[in-house]
């Protein structure tokens, strides 16, 4: 939760546009949330939303507020516009600095041939967690303090955003517009799929679903993420600050 004396800070993203608005909400107390918007809760502490009876907006997750104020969060993501079930405006991808992922990778490190379009990432504060409660891994270790990450990602209807099962950081994912689905797999194969978890306007990932390796390293099982619709969908990433 804030502190008595914090301050309610809230600045627009980079990725930020017409077509879909998202603020960056610090510290915040009283803070309304005007009009509908899916809300995220970017911290490990529940958000505590204004309303009787009481509720709380859980760690890693998100909901849908219509001209709601939030009583006290320390990190929240607002997102307004998209939210369409049934498709997304693909003309978010001609806002400034969307591009396709191909063309920010190095040659050859992604297939030209997915049309996988990711806006500019930003920056979302901070959090300091212990990775392995957070995982629901025991024995616990340390804690650690993590950079947020933020970018919104796009999609035609159809697209296999092609399985992977390496990433340095934690990360969960919220369906902006358009519906899609997080798909795990055995293999590096569509055939060895086995879980198939349906996204809709406003639904982020129950809970980060790698492992704390014994390394310290995290660990992904193969997965990806397939649009049914045109989709965007947004990605918070937890990338550990060196000491």
């Amino acid at each position: 939760m804030t502190s008595p004396s914090a301050v309610t800070t809230v600045r627009s993203l980079a990725f930020s546009s017409p077509l879909i608005e998202a603020v960056h909400v610090e510290n915040a107390e009283d803070h309304l949330v005007e009009g509908r918007a899916v809300v995220v809760n970017l911290d490990l502490s529940p958000a505590a939303v204004d309303r009787e009876p009481r509720f709380w907006i859980p760690p890693l997750s998100s909901t849908i507020l219509h001209d709601t104020r939030i009583r006290s969060a320390r990190s929240l993501l607002v997102l307004r516009g998209g939210l369409d079930p049934d498709g997304a405006d693909a003309a978010v991808t001609a806002q400034p600095g969307w591009a396709l992922l191909a063309d920010l990778l190095p040659e050859g490190a992604f297939p030209r041939e997915v049309p996988l379009w990711r806006s500019p990432q930003d920056e979302a504060g901070s959090a300091t967690f212990v990775p392995e409660a957070v995982l629901r891994q025991r024995p616990h270790g340390r804690a650690r303090r993590y950079r947020v990450l933020v970018n919104l990602w796009f999609a035609p209807a159809g697209t296999d955003c092609l399985i992977h099962n390496e990433h340095e950081f934690l990360e969960v994912h919220t369906q902006v517009a358009g519906r899609g689905r997080m798909q795990k797999f055995a293999r590096a194969d569509h055939a060895s799929l086995y879980e198939d978890v349906l996204m809709s306007p406003g639904y982020t990932t129950p809970e980060p679903f790698c492992q704390v390796g014994p390394d310290g390293a995290f660990r992904y099982p193969w997965h990806q993420y397939r649009g049914d619709t045109d989709c965007v969908w947004l990605a918070v990433e937890y990338h550990e600050q060196a000491e």
